[in-house]
């Protein structure tokens, strides 16, 4: 059978999942689950999403996330691949990590996307690991985040749980209602149904009849003219050529230097690393665009600067060492 197509769209709302592969605990440890946890807001920085709730469970984890440039699949390409090989790293492990290809579903915004909130923070207690009245201590949903502001990255958002859940205000009141109203929902089967739990994991999509319709043409539209992925990366490519040309300007460089200078010049593995951090720019793109070598050779100059980075470069181009990569 053929893989679904992965439809991409700017604003596109999606419910994520993965697990271990075989089924397997591969988040048995906190350090685990804050390793992925780690990752995922390195992807949220390098894409731009906005995550509305997550929920990482001892084999599996669920994200309910926006995409406002477009760039699921190349977005979880990074998460999953990064997460694997520091995974694999640590524990002198190979192999696969996860359950082959992630599901993914592409989520009406709206009270769709609420009730999926709902969903993915209701997951530790169905499994019977925490109340409903406790998931702002169970430190592996977005649960604390949500009652505590202060505490939010800024790649957060979870206002379509509190809309969804009476128009509730991002306020003291109005997040203690919602723990009400999750309280309340945790036992209600009939609410739960109407508000369709059981079909958040099933086919890939979800939403009214409506959506569904307009989403199924224009998935057969996309079908029978090969998709847009060419036009996403074209556009992808030209974000990223449009924040190297401006960090070259705040080292002083002119874009005619990049040739004439050497492969390992460090301003110029400043710009990579720089890139590589904030964007999901790949090592072929990179090595043409800077004139660095073999593709290849890329990843392992780069990683070797950002170990021992130049401040005054580092400082120019906004890097900031990551002691996990």
């Amino acid at each position: 059978m053929a893989r679904p197509l992965r439809l991409e769209s700017e604003d596109g709302v999606y419910h994520v999942l993965n697990r271990g592969n075989y089924r397997a605990a591969i988040f048995r440890t906190e350090k685990t689950r804050a390793a992925f946890l780690g990752c995922l807001a390195e992807a949220c920085e390098k894409t731009g999403w906005v995550v509305h709730a997550w929920c990482v469970m001892a084999n599996h984890y669920h994200l309910a996330l926006s995409t406002p440039r477009g760039n699921l699949v190349e977005g979880m390409s990074w998460l999953q691949g990064t997460f694997a090989n520091r995974f694999n790293r640590f524990r002198g492990e190979h192999g696969h990590l996860f359950q082959g290809r992630y599901k993914s579903f592409v989520v009406e915004p709206g009270e769709r996307l609420g009730a999926l909130c709902h969903y993915i923070h209701l997951n530790p207690v169905k499994a019977g690991l925490c109340p409903a009245g406790d998931l702002p201590s169970w430190r592996w949903t977005d649960m604390r985040w949500l009652v505590t502001p202060g505490t939010r990255p800024k790649w957060y958002d979870p206002s379509p749980a509190l809309e969804h859940a009476g128009s509730l205000a991002d306020t003291t009141a109005g997040r203690r209602k919602y723990l009400d109203y999750l309280s309340w929902l945790a036992e209600d089967e009939p609410a739960r149904k109407q508000l369709g739990f059981e079909r958040m994991t099933t086919g890939w999509i979800i939403g009214t009849a409506g959506f569904v319709k307009d989403l199924v043409k224009e998935h057969k539209m996309l079908a029978s003219r090969g998709g847009h992925a060419a036009e996403l990366r074209a556009a992808r490519e030209a974000e990223w050529q449009e924040m190297l040309d401006r960090l070259r300007t705040k080292l002083g460089r002119q874009a005619d230097e990049i040739p004439a200078s050497g492969k390992s010049a460090s301003w110029k593995l400043a710009l990579a690393a720089a890139l590589k951090a904030k964007t999901t720019a790949t090592n072929r793109w990179l090595a043409a665009a800077l004139h660095l070598g073999n593709l290849y050779e890329v990843s392992r100059k780069v990683a070797q600067w950002s170990r021992k980075p130049n401040p005054q470069l580092a400082r120019a181009v906004g890097f900031t060492p990551n002691p996990k990569a």
